[in-house]
């Protein structure tokens, strides 16, 4: 009898150790009650949101940066474009640590650094020093915006994930835009050095609230379950110096820069959605000066016009939910009454909202570019813009949603770790040449150069549409479910 209970006992604790016991365990983050799903949701969501926060709040600075130090506005603007270039580094940082202490813990450490060098900036007195510690507060703040996107995958399952991430897709560039309407109050009656102060404290007001969050990786969880019944867990992952290089060059450089090579779909998806985060860093450069120029708006006035871009991005969320309920939900219900369980739902069915976004946005951009004058009134541009933002991210989400679908996770990290690349090398080179472009061109040409290359990336989701399956069965990668 002794021996039987020994055994059950065995059983049942390697059971425990080594998955989830069943589809109801407690232990399981999908399993948490609703409130704390919600609650840890949100915490990670609203603190990836000061990611990009704290990129541009700087901007409205900028000029007294460049007056202060004796430098062109050119160089001035510096900081803000290597602070993105510091985002891209987020991966070597938080990938290797959130499999060794956990997603919470990666958070944990990392973002008071984060808040240590915005510090450092405020402090500095050049713009050498300047560019360097904006530089590596963007190291450090990245891990919270690529945590946070596998945080909610460890929340949600595949059938709500997508409202999730309606949310989360919308934060950074909400982030970006209110930054500048912020920063140009701050700016305005305290200087540029309090953009700085004004990020600590955003840190600080979504930090703690982090602090209250359970732990979600699922490999962490399960080896504090074994120190729990003191039995061995899951091996944690010890590497070696060249053990950890061969990992950083496969999984976290090469694998993604191969797949972006030779991948037509994270190719076109990475392009594409890249381009849209550019374009938003476009408006954070250039948007002032054309309320400016062509309106005469203060500095005040400049920080208001962003309301549309904010509105635009603010109700982005709202018809990616609607277009999940009522045109991806029933399809996939009928799919799962009519096909077997081994039979995968196309990824195809995440594009719905890019479909319709798609020759939206190069209309909203031209519309803005040519009501930007003078004898027409400004709320209309500003309107435009906003419509422009939001089919911006209708675009962004659902191509996002439709990759990590189609890759699966056996690459969906590889492919998404090749989005990042592009998506902040796209955001480190757009602010270094877009106010040039639209004092060089005025708002008319220079948007509408803007929107002819939206315009030629139009087709892209109606091509995966049509020809996403073959595209599937091509690939040189599993894409499995």
């Amino acid at each position: 009898m002794d021996v039987s209970n020994a055994e059950k006992v065995t059983s049942t604790s390697t059971s425990q150790i080594l998955d989830w016991t069943n589809a109801s365990d407690p232990d399981n983050p999908r399993n948490f009650p609703p409130w704390r799903r919600y609650y840890s949701i949100s915490a990670v969501t609203l603190l990836a949101f000061v990611t990009t926060f704290a990129a541009s709040i700087y901007s409205p600075g900028s000029s007294e940066v460049a007056a202060q130090f004796g430098v062109s506005p050119e160089v001035a603007i510096l900081p803000l474009a290597i602070y993105n270039l510091g985002l891209s580094c987020g991966p070597v940082i938080g990938a290797p640590l959130s499999e060794t202490l956990g997603r919470k813990a990666v958070i944990l450490t990392t973002t008071p650094i984060f808040a240590l060098f915005t510090l450092g900036s405020g402090f500095s007195d050049s713009v050498a020093a300047l560019v360097v510690c904006r530089f590596l507060a963007g190291v450090f703040a990245a891990p919270a915006v690529s945590n946070a996107s596998a945080t909610l995958t460890d929340y949600t399952t595949g059938r709500d994930r997508a409202v999730a991430f309606a949310f989360y897709y919308a934060t950074p560039t909400f982030g970006a835009m209110l930054g500048p309407l912020v920063g140009g109050f701050v700016v305005q009656t305290k200087g540029w050095r309090w953009t700085s102060w004004t990020t600590i404290l955003a840190i600080i007001a979504f930090y703690v609230p982090i602090l209250f969050t359970r732990e979600s990786y699922k490999k962490t969880i399960l080896q504090r379950r074994a120190r729990k019944l003191n039995v061995e867990g899951p091996p944690a992952v010890k590497r070696s110096l060249s053990g950890n290089i061969h990992y950083f060059a496969t999984t976290l450089l090469f694998r993604p820069i191969h797949m972006l090579l030779t991948e037509p779909i994270v190719t076109l998806v990475c392009m594409y959605n890249g381009f849209l985060f550019g374009l938003m860093y476009a408006y954070v450069v250039a948007s002032p000066w054309v309320y400016e120029h062509y309106y005469g708006f203060d500095v005040t006035g400049q920080s208001l016009s962003f309301l549309g871009l904010i509105t635009g991005t603010a109700i982005a969320p709202v018809p990616l939910i609607v277009m999940d309920w009522f045109w991806y939900q029933p399809r996939l219900r009928h799919f799962r009454e009519v096909k077997s369980d081994e039979e995968r739902f196309p990824p195809e069915y995440r594009l719905f909202p890019a479909l319709v976004a798609s020759f939206m946005l190069p209309a909203c951009l031209f519309i803005f570019a040519w009501t930007a004058r003078p004898s027409i009134h400004y709320i209309i541009p500003i309107v435009f813009q906003g419509l422009a933002n939001l089919a911006s991210l209708l675009i962004y989400a659902s191509a996002n949603l439709f990759m990590m679908d189609a890759y699966g996770p056996a690459f969906g990290a590889s492919a998404a770790g090749a989005a990042m690349l592009t998506r902040y090398a796209f955001s480190t080179a757009f602010p270094l040449f877009s106010l040039r472009m639209y004092k060089a061109l005025g708002v008319g040409w220079a948007t509408s150069l803007l929107a002819f290359l939206t315009l030629a990336m139009a087709p892209i989701p109606w091509l995966f549409w049509r020809c996403g399956d073959r595209l599937r069965q091509r690939s040189k990668y599993e894409t499995g479910a």
